[in-house]
């Protein structure tokens, strides 16, 4: 005789799903919404701008919003098409990426100095750097410009980018300090235990590990010299030896309210930061996983 088997509970049989579900935290929800709109209210501007940019005149000007619309590269080739741009491109790249370069260079021997060895006025260099990091470097203008004065070497784009280099050269040394101090000693000990010296130690352990700290130190150098305005405004009256920033700053006294041209101009001068932040981004990540594997 075969007894017949009692179906089972109709709890037991929802989906795995449905029981492994959590519940929706409303706390959770808050700060999304939140991130959300902070969003929405940095990037709205920068939209804006590149939006006005390729729009007509007329409807820059409407009464209305516009969001919809066709565009056209009129207010670029009106904003290209000033006297002397590419000569104000080509000498801020010059300043700006030899700054970065030179504060990268110096930098990276100075931070590894602090972080790893041991000598007397250690403290007193730290405290020197932070305290040069903290120093408002407009006060400094009419100290620098009798100093380059005085030395006749104004209008010259060698002197700017020294003064350029000595602003982000203490955020970049502080700031690859602490990267460096990350690094366990332990790698560079046993790469020396295999046969490396010291400097290969350095090159071939430390450095491919600090990939995020140069990244961050090269964007935030690349933005501070790229934006500065006040020492090449006082350094530099020749029109062959200024920068993008003074051209920003009289694009629209030459082109009047032409909002169009100057939101093409304004945009033209952003893009070589999105560039760059988007170039190093990559490059720091592909330089975390060559680290680790080489480690």
């Amino acid at each position: 005789m075969s007894t017949a088997t009692a179906p089972k509970p109709a709890s037991s049989a929802k989906p795995r799903q449905l029981r492994n579900r959590r519940p929706v935290r409303p706390a959770a929800v808050a700060k999304n919404i939140g991130a959300l709109l902070l969003a929405v209210l940095f990037v709205f501007p920068v939209y804006w701008m590149f939006s006005s940019a390729l729009k007509p005149s007329s409807e820059i000007l409407s009464k209305d919003p516009v969001f919809v619309f066709t565009p056209t590269m009129d207010n670029f080739t009106k904003a290209t098409g000033v006297d002397l741009f590419w000569t104000y491109v080509t000498n801020s790249l010059v300043v700006t990426v030899g700054a970065v370069a030179l504060a990268l260079a110096v930098a990276l021997a100075a931070s590894f100095a602090i972080a790893r060895m041991k000598f007397k006025g250690r403290k007193g260099l730290v405290l020197g750097v932070m305290m040069a990091q903290m120093a408002p470097w407009e006060v400094m203008v009419i100290a620098m410009y009798m100093i380059v004065r005085d030395a006749e070497m104004l209008n010259n784009l060698a002197v700017l980018t020294a003064i350029y280099f000595v602003m982000v050269l203490p955020f970049t040394i502080w700031t690859l300090r602490g990267f460096i101090a990350a690094v366990p000693v332990s790698l560079e000990e046993a790469a020396q235990i295999d046969g490396c010296t010291r400097g290969q130690a350095f090159r071939k352990v430390i450095f491919p590990l600090l990939a995020p700290g140069l990244m961050s130190t090269s964007l935030f150098g690349f933005i501070t010299a790229w934006n500065e305005f006040a020492m090449v405004l006082i350094l530099n009256k020749d029109k062959t030896a200024q920068t993008l920033p003074l051209w920003l700053t009289q694009f629209q006294t030459a082109f009047g309210n032409d909002w169009g041209a100057t939101m093409a101009a304004s945009s033209l001068f952003a893009v070589p930061v999105l560039l760059i932040f988007v170039f190093l981004q990559r490059k720091a990540v592909g330089g975390m996983t060559a680290g680790a594997v080489k480690g």
